[in-house]
This record gives structure tokens, sequence and C-alpha cells, in this order.
């Protein structure tokens, strides 16, 4: 848990459960903050992480989520560099994804 206060009424961070448990039970983060989430990640899919490249037609490749501002170069990659790099990308998440489904199983 992060240290400090979650909200300005005192209630800290430690003071609610992991997992499912944060969501729904008696020590579940209040509604209005479960909507801010949903609110802002609602607005993270809607206006920022678009699927296209620089503003153009959506994606020169699925997944492609640059938006103007953040490039780190991809244009200057060669593409064996580029579908390297994709390749990398993919094993990453799918080894996050078997990381996250660990830590569900064993959760309580």
């Amino acid at each position: 848990h992060l240290s400090g206060d979650i909200d300005q009424s005192g209630d800290a961070f430690s003071s609610f459960p992991n997992g499912i448990a944060a969501v729904i039970g008696p020590d579940a983060i209040p509604q209005a903050g479960l909507l801010q989430i949903v609110a802002f990640v609602g607005f993270l899919e809607l206006a920022v992480m678009k699927d296209s490249a620089n503003g153009a037609e959506p994606g020169d490749f699925p997944g492609d989520f640059r938006n103007g501002f953040l490039d780190f170069g991809w244009d200057t990659f060669d593409e064996e560099t580029k579908l390297s790099k994709r390749g990398i990308e993919l094993n990453n998440g799918r080894a996050a994804m078997m990381g996250i489904l660990g830590l569900m199983v064993h959760e309580k």
C-alpha cells in the first residue's frame, strides 16, 4: 500500500483491502472514488490512447497508440528493428498476463 491518506477525510491507503475486496465488501473503496477511477480510464481510452500513428488514419499496425506526443523515435527504426521490438513487447505482455494470473490464483 502507498503511504499517506487517500482522501481529505483521513482514510489511509492501508485501510482498504487488497483485490476484489477493495471494490465490493464492507471495507470497499467509496462509490465516488470508484467512479473517478472508471471516468479517468474512460477519458484515457477515448481521448488520449487512440489507435493511430501521429494523427494519421488508425494505426500502422494493431496497437499503434502513438498520438503525436509520445513517439520515442519509432519512425527512426528500420523494419527489422520494428518487428523485433513488437515481438519483444508481445512477449513482455504475455509474461505480465501470466504474472498477474499467478497473483490472482493465490489471492484469498
